[in-house]
């Protein structure tokens, strides 16, 4: 008798390669408060960081830094009516499997592209207003890449504005979906990892990357309603409807992505709040 794989096994009970149903996300964490805030003269190594957070997705790890509002080091670079925002993505050397060449953010033309996606993203909901003539730097780490990179780094940039105190109209969540035929069955999918974008794209080397597959990274404002961001680079055989149905799904991952973040923004407030009881309960001693 032959033996099956375990892909066969799991698309006989139509789940996805890592054992999501179609419409599950993967597994993710959120830590806001996940390196010291320091003043911006500081002689640490995390010198002006303001907040920052750790969002993981899957198998995908992204860290993310905010500095600022600070002035502006070029007197070119100030705006008069509102604060100036710089996005930088880095990755490590480890986080891509397979690949352990140290990418350029300022030569790497999909780092490059990335951050002015994120940057995209991030301008429609930062109140960049009640700064003027000042600056905010987010930079974003990418520790391991799986898949939807850009998704964790727009959910954890959103966090870290949080958790510095930068006011923002809404939470900026991602998610992304995807539609292609697999065994003959069309199915759309949300939170792809590595392998699903591969064979939604056709890098994988199996003949991916058809008419009938997308791949869309979205970024909404959920409780607005607004769609900030939605890249797709596939050739729709089915038109506006086509898409419509992704970005349908899309959304509905984003919805469930900023319920994760609420709750981890809600669990760091409730323990800022209680250090500050502790230290208020501390001086009343004294």
């Amino acid at each position: 008798m032959a033996s099956l794989r375990r892909t066969d096994i799991l698309s006989l009970i139509h789940l996805r390669s890592d054992g999501r149903r179609p419409n599950e996300i993967r597994h993710m964490t959120c830590h806001l408060g996940a390196l010291p805030s320091t003043n911006c003269g500081s002689a640490l190594p995390t010198s002006g960081c303001s907040g920052s957070a750790l969002v993981s997705m899957g198998l995908t790890q992204v860290l993310c830094v905010v500095k600022g509002p600070c002035d502006v080091g070029r007197r070119s670079e100030e705006l008069p009516d509102r604060a100036t925002l710089e996005v930088i993505v880095r990755t490590t050397p480890f986080s891509p499997p397979g690949d352990r060449r140290v990418a350029n953010p300022t030569t790497d033309r999909r780092l490059i592209e990335q951050s002015h996606l994120l940057q995209t993203a991030l301008s429609a909901s930062i109140l960049l207003h009640l700064y003027p003539k000042s600056k905010i730097t987010v930079t974003v780490m990418v520790l391991a890449d799986d898949g939807g990179r850009l998704e964790a780094a727009i959910n954890a940039a959103t966090l870290a504005l949080m958790d510095a105190g930068i006011p923002l109209k809404d939470m900026v969540c991602a998610c992304s979906a995807g539609r292609w035929s697999a065994g003959g069955v069309d199915e759309i999918v949300v939170d792809l990892n590595r392998r699903e974008i591969q064979a939604a794209t056709g890098m994988s080397g199996g003949g991916g990357g058809t008419s009938d597959t997308i791949y869309l990274p979205v970024a909404t404002m959920p409780q607005r309603g607004n769609v900030v961001l939605a890249q797709c680079e596939s050739r729709l055989s089915g038109g506006a409807e086509a898409f419509g149905e992704v970005l349908d799904v899309a959304m509905k991952g984003c919805q469930m992505v900023m319920e994760i973040m609420a709750a981890a923004v809600r669990e760091r407030g409730a323990g800022v709040w209680k250090a500050k009881e502790g230290k208020a309960d501390v001086m009343l001693v004294e």
